[in-house]
């Protein structure tokens, strides 16, 4: 009889510990949620989109042309590397830019700077 008993509380405690960590779970959710910013979604299916076109060699960042360009000046490697490092840091502090307004929950800012960064990435 104590046996039974004993395998009764072990049962008992193992329908608890579930019961707790399902519990657990969908706070966990509900929070996530709660903490989504107005553009949150807009902000994840941007970076999957520029995760999926890696491998396309059309994607990627681009930059108005110049004016020496339009002049038919002819760019040097290090006055490319020099632009193609810039567009990348202008790209990077949109991206944040749009994180925090997403975080502060100020949408129109958050939707001004995502469509910056798109206009930045070419898909």
């Amino acid at each position: 009889m104590l046996k039974s008993l004993s395998d009764h509380g072990v049962r008992r405690m193992s329908n608890h510990t579930i019961t707790a960590a399902l519990i657990c779970a969908v706070l966990a959710f509900a929070a996530t949620n709660a903490w989504a910013g107005p553009c949150t979604s807009d902000i994840a299916d941007f970076e999957a989109a520029i995760r999926a076109s890696q491998k396309d060699p059309l994607a990627g960042l681009t930059a108005p042309q110049s004016v020496g360009a339009d002049l038919s000046h002819q760019p040097t490697a290090a006055s490319v590397a020099q632009a193609q490092a810039r567009l990348k840091k202008t790209f990077a502090v949109t991206m944040a830019r749009a994180k925090r307004y997403d975080a502060q929950g100020n949408g129109p800012g958050c939707t001004r700077e995502l469509a910056k960064a798109k206009r930045m990435y070419v898909l």
